[in-house]
């Protein structure tokens, strides 16, 4: 199967951008994380993604109090900024969360 994440120019890529911010919170729900494991995650995915788009959508989502973060020391480096969701992020999750399963619904029901 092609990786179709993997190409430059393809019909999906505005989904898959409109659908990163979904990605990521559900990464975050998870437990705190630096950016860096973030990328790491979506690198084997449908969201592989860069760090300049990485890093505006993580601003947006604090700017929108969905996410804070906290400076914590590193043993191989400087402090990492570890993102964690607030309680209008997980709010903002579970909305996304249940558009999705109507988007899944609607999708359902239409193919009968």
């Amino acid at each position: 199967m092609e990786n179709i994440h993997k190409t430059s120019s393809d019909k999906f890529g505005a989904l898959r951008k409109g659908l990163l911010e979904f990605v990521v919170l559900k990464i975050i729900s998870t437990r705190s994380v630096y950016a860096a494991e973030i990328l790491e995650r979506l690198s084997d995915t449908e969201f592989l993604t860069q760090e300049g788009t990485l890093y505006p959508l993580l601003s947006k989502l604090r700017r929108e109090e969905a996410v804070d973060y906290e400076w914590v020391e590193s043993e191989s480096g400087p402090p990492r900024k570890y993102y964690r969701l607030t309680t209008k992020g997980k709010k903002a999750l579970e909305d996304l969360e249940i558009y999705w399963q109507t988007l899944n619904t609607t999708l359902k029901t239409i193919q009968k």
